[in-house]
Order: structure tokens, then sequence, then C-alpha cells
């Protein structure tokens, strides 16, 4: 991969540590749509600049070093370094983008209770002990006033909670990656009006945090995506989260992929098989015949199957739901191109896509014939050097 450099960092100073780290990829790296993406591949062993810093780490350190791939002066990938092994003489690195980081962490911040009802204080509470609607010992007899309405807790933006699970990750010492969050908000709301069923995060469940935040986006039908650029001056790399509302990416009527022209290879094409299912039964926090649960039901004309899954850290029903209607979705899925490979052509030339965007697909597949399906870019893998570019697809229509 000529013309590519590769920039070892410290994740938790900032300090660069190596200018020119002699990565050797295995393939380009992967941005990926609502996940960190990746990069792996070997540093040989002659790397003698891999001895270690000041700080008493060497260069390439898991959980400490963070490397990005830079091609021309562009920042195209970064991440951190999550796993080292060695393989004969060589070092193998495998890296993942800033949002692996609250994967496997888990919440201990402030409880979150999001659209919950708060029981207000009544002077009369406990006076009516008989139950006969007047207020004991009262003379004459006097009948129990009308109880206030409870009031309803503060309901949070399903983003205002991926800003807070950050914050409080970001809080900690040597927890601060710099990463800037955007600012407004997704519309959706955690919880219901009436305060029938809150959205509830407490410390003392250990909730994974990003297992929840992957749920609030969900829930909000959102996006995200990961990027990383210089600052004005060059001096310091700048990360940011984009937080897409009602979904990342746009229609692209403007660009054509197609066979013969700019797609070169296309993944095999297939369908469920024995993984079909057409109903989703969520099972919630809780146990025996209180467990909460949802059901969803797509009614397609093909035989009735059907799938269970826990989700036991929440007993939302909206989060249950939106659970299920994911799972349904990844079950019963038509026919899919899951990858494609193209190469620069002024069709769509390189980079003029984005990760999140809608594109239609049209190739000529065996035993099927011509198709002309619309498809979203999940993840995308460019190499500007070699001209090329894989596309990891799913159909648009799964997110309807």
């Amino acid at each position: 991969m000529s013309g590519w450099r590769y920039i070892a960092q410290r994740a938790t100073t900032g300090d660069f540590l190596d200018w020119d780290v002699p990565f050797v990829p295995d393939s380009p790296p992967k941005n990926e749509l609502n996940g960190p993406g990746g990069m792996t591949g070997t540093i040989n062993p002659e790397y003698l600049r891999l001895m270690a810093r000041p700080d008493g780490l060497p260069i390439i350190a898991e959980w400490s070093t963070a490397i990005y791939a830079e091609y021309q002066g562009h920042i195209r990938w970064g991440g951190l370094v999550t796993r080292l092994s060695y393989q004969g003489q060589a070092m193998r690195v495998e890296c993942a983008g800033y949002t692996a980081y609250p994967h496997g962490q888990p919440y201990l911040g402030s409880t979150i209770i999001s659209g919950g009802k708060i029981k207000q204080k009544w002077a009369y509470d406990g006076k009516d002990k008989n139950h006969d609607g007047y207020v004991d010992g009262s003379r004459p007899k006097r009948k129990m006033p009308k109880r206030p309405k409870d009031k309803i807790s503060r309901r949070w933006d399903a983003y205002d909670v991926v800003r807070h699970i950050w914050a409080h990750l970001q809080d900690y010492k040597y927890g601060d990656l710099g990463l800037r969050i955007d600012r407004h908000d997704s519309g959706h709301l955690l919880g219901s009006a009436k305060g029938e069923d809150p959205w509830e995060l407490k410390w003392w469940e250990h909730s994974d945090c990003g297992q929840v935040i992957a749920d609030v986006m969900n829930l909000a039908k959102a996006d995200f995506r990961e990027r990383h650029r210089w600052d004005g001056n060059r001096e310091q790399i700048n990360h940011y989260l984009d937080l897409g509302t009602r979904r990342l990416g746009r229609a692209r009527k403007d660009l054509r992929f197609a066979s013969g022209e700019n797609i070169i290879e296309i993944a095999t094409p297939g369908g469920q098989g024995d993984f079909f299912a057409n109903q989703v039964y969520v099972l919630g926090k809780g146990t025996g015949k209180k467990t909460p649960r949802a059901r969803v039901v797509h009614y397609d004309k093909r035989l009735r199957r059907a799938r269970v899954i826990t989700r036991k850290s929440t007993k939302n029903r909206r989060a249950l739901m939106s659970a299920g209607r994911a799972e349904r979705a990844r079950h019963s899925q038509q026919l899919t191109i899951p990858s494609i490979a193209v190469r620069q052509h002024p069709n769509a030339p390189l980079g003029s896509w984005h990760t999140g965007d809608r594109i239609l697909v049209q190739v000529d597949v065996p035993w099927v014939g011509e198709l002309a399906i619309w498809h979203r870019i999940t993840a995308e893998e460019i190499d500007p050097a070699s001209g090329t570019a894989v596309l990891t697809l799913t159909r648009a229509d799964r997110y309807s």
C-alpha cells in the first residue's frame, strides 16, 4: 500500500510517538457505520524504535497506543491498538476505532430514570385506613380529597444518554480520548409521556456502556460515524463522533454502481436458509411468568418460523420491541449482495460516497439474472493507492 503513512500516538496524553511506523497492513483500514471499524497488520522485528518510552510503555502497547493511517496528508482512519500477538519474529497488531472503547466497560455513573413517575407527597396518606372514602376521625365525616397526580421525571433524549455515557467514561483518569460528540438532539425521548414505562440506567446493574449506546441509538433509529482529522495547524489530530438523526447518509442517485463499469467483483448473494425467521419474541429483565415479553411479527406469506432472544438488561417495552424489530430484520432479509469491489471510475469516484449512503447496485447474478437493488453502505475499505475499494452492504429496505 504505497503512499500510506502510519502515525503512532499515546492515546492517554496525545503525545506523538512515531511519525512513520513500519506497519504492513493486511488490507486497507475499514471504516464502519455504527461500529468502530478496524485495521490489522504486522510490524517486523527490526523496528528498534519499539523500545520503552519515558512513560515506561513501548511505542506499540495494547489500549495505550493510537495508530492513524494517513494518505496524501489526509487521515483516512484512526483507532486504538487492542491486541498484540507474535507470528515468528513479527509482531501482529490489531486495531479498532475509538468507538470500541465503551464496549465491555461497566456503567458506574449517576442513576438515570427517564420518564418515570415521581410520587407526590400528600397530607392525607394513610388517613383512610378502612377504605370507606372518608378521612378517618373527621367530624362531621369529610370525603377524602382527590390525590394529586404524580409528576413525570425528565425524559432524556437518546443522544443525551450517548453524550452522558461518553462523558462518564472520559471523566476518569486515563480515560479521556478527546472524542468530540455532536451536540444536536435526536428528537427521540426515552420512556413514556405518562410514566408507565420508564427507561432506566442504574450503576449497580453494571450495564455495558457500549451496549447501552447501541440500544438507545436503535430506539432512536439513528446512526453514528467516527472520523479523525488534522487540526488547522496539522499539530494535533481531532476526533469526532457524528450522530445522524433518523439515519446518516442519503440516496445517491448521482452515483452509478454497475457490473462491467466500475464493479469489478461481487460477493456471492444469498438467502437465509435455516437462519430465516419471521416472528421474534424478546424476553426482558425478570424471571418466571412476570418476565416482560415483546413479540414482533412479519406476515410475509411464508411459513411461521419463530426465534426467541433475551435482553435481560431492560424491561422497557420500547427497548424490547426495538431489539425484536432489528432481530426480525436480520433473520428475514431477502436476496442481498453482501459486498462489492469497485474501481476508480467517473460514475462513482473513490470517496464520493459516505458510510450510510444508499446506492443502487446493478449486477448480473447467475440463476437469478439482472438485479438492481438499493443497498446501504455499512462499511468501506478504500485503497487510493491502487484505485480500488470494497464496500460492505445491507439491503436499504431493512431500515424502512
